[in-house]
């Protein structure tokens, strides 16, 4: 397991600060020890660490109290990201009160960039505020195409201004050792297994759909996780990704300047990941109009990969993408999130998710291998 960076450390006036505004009263700490440790007289020490529990000793009034701050220390068991470790003290705090005999929770307490703590016990929901920027989601722009057969040549540049955006963010690489293994494996296990991967989509899918039959959708996650496998050795592709990057998340104003929104599932990935999420569209709002990936969607496609590749050549994404393609098709095949597509749709969808994970390398210049039945 991993240690917390140096800088994670709380300085013993922090805490007496916090105590005071809890208490509305002078607080005085008599002694620090870390669970397991020795204990320290507050006196002699200016810091103490911030990722194991410690015990801490002190008066308010003539009152002696003693409590046991608590942190998560990221683990690569689900505490790979900050986000894990602010759900968990969340749930810490919402439910040990609930258990007979279990040890109260007394507070939760957040740190500030100023390294000053507060008490969050109030909270009983975090909400999320962002600035507004005017535009249409790319979507719009899919939708008119699908409907009117022409691509403009502004179609074709924003498609080429997208790979260019995400080859270059794709470019940033994580740069610690240590942790990139473990925040790969939790990337392909999410892809997997989280309730907005693989295993949730073939979930939410309702039984005995004689379009979907629960022996199909149960073989493309045994494919998945065989993907799971031959992708774990491969921590090196770890980069910065957005995670979410599809038409409604990109939002273009009309001097065709674009902004992203909603990145989701942390900051690092697999560049298939963003990759996969936009192209799928293509094919996806092609199919809606023909059975087959063709102009002026299949212009847009070329485009984008090809913009794509001049700007990052990578060609071992074609050899990774096949489980996230996969993921992708199941979203946009799904009677819950796209209700009103056409069953052969669902159906062409469905056969390009088994075929593209049949597959060791992604051809991407002939889909339509991966569109026919048998």
């Amino acid at each position: 397991m991993t240690q917390e960076p140096d800088g994670e450390r709380l300085q013993v006036e922090q805490f007496l600060r916090y105590l005071r505004a809890r208490h509305g009263a002078e607080a005085h700490i008599e002694q620090v020890q870390e669970l397991g440790g020795e204990a320290t007289g507050a006196a002699a020490i200016k810091q103490f660490g911030y990722g194991r529990p410690l015990l801490i000793t002190y008066q308010v009034e003539g009152q002696r109290h003693q409590e046991v701050l608590h942190t998560i220390r990221r683990t690569p068991f689900g505490r790979e990201r900050e986000d894990d470790r602010v759900a968990a003290i969340w749930l810490d705090y919402h439910t040990f009160n609930e258990l007979p005999r279990h040890v109260p929770a007394l507070d939760m307490i957040g740190r500030t960039t100023d390294g000053a703590l507060h008490s969050l016990a109030d909270l009983d929901e975090l909400l999320l505020v962002t600035r507004y920027y005017p535009g249409a989601p790319y979507a719009g722009d899919l939708a008119r195409i699908r409907d009117e057969g022409t691509a403009g040549d502004a179609d074709v540049r924003r498609a080429e201004t997208l790979a260019a955006y995400i080859a270059r963010v794709h470019g940033e690489k994580h740069g610690d050792d240590a942790h990139r293994a473990a925040l790969w494996r939790r990337r392909l296990r999410d892809l997997i297994g989280h309730g907005e991967g693989i295993m949730g989509l073939t979930d939410s899918y309702p039984p005995d759909l004689f379009y979907a039959p629960a022996e199909e959708l149960r073989a493309l996650e045994q494919m998945a996780n065989r993907w799971r496998w031959r992708l774990k050795p491969l921590s090196h592709r770890l980069c910065q990704v957005h995670g979410d990057f599809h038409p409604f998340n990109i939002i273009f104003d009309e001097a065709h300047n674009f902004r992203v929104l909603d990145r989701s599932r942390g900051a690092w990935g697999e560049a298939a990941d963003d990759v996969s999420c936009l192209t799928i569209n293509y094919l996806f709002f092609s199919l809606q109009r023909q059975a087959d990936l063709s102009p002026p969607f299949r212009t847009l496609w070329d485009r984008f990969w090809q913009t794509y590749f001049a700007r990052r050549p990578d060609e071992e994404l074609l050899q990774v993408i096949q489980p996230w393609l996969a993921w992708r098709a199941l979203v946009v095949a799904s009677p819950v999130w796209y209700p009103t597509i056409t069953v052969e749709t669902r159906r062409t969808l469905l056969t390009f998710a088994r075929r593209v994970m049949e597959s060791e390398r992604f051809d991407y210049q002939n889909v339509e291998r991966y569109l026919e039945t048998g």
